[in-house]
């Protein structure tokens, strides 16, 4: 029994698949800046100017204090 193997140009647009790798493989396309709490590079828009350390580091912080809330409210 053989299998037949599918080029993605057969199951993907062209145009679209080409442009995809592009936003991926293109560096000039995504901008990014530098991290507002660390400096570090890749922060963007979208993580709050945050790079994914320090965004990590945000959101466990937020999680220990909703831990730490007292339920009697």
């Amino acid at each position: 029994m053989t299998k037949k193997t599918t080029d993605l140009t057969d199951i993907v647009d062209p145009k679209l698949l080409t442009s995809a790798k592009k936003v991926v493989f293109e560096p000039s396309i995504r901008k990014t800046f530098d991290c507002k709490v660390c400096g570090e590079a890749g922060a963007s828009q979208e993580s709050e100017g945050l790079c994914w350390v320090c965004r990590r580091l945000k959101i466990s912080a937020w999680r220990e204090v909703e831990m730490q809330l007292p339920l009697n409210e």
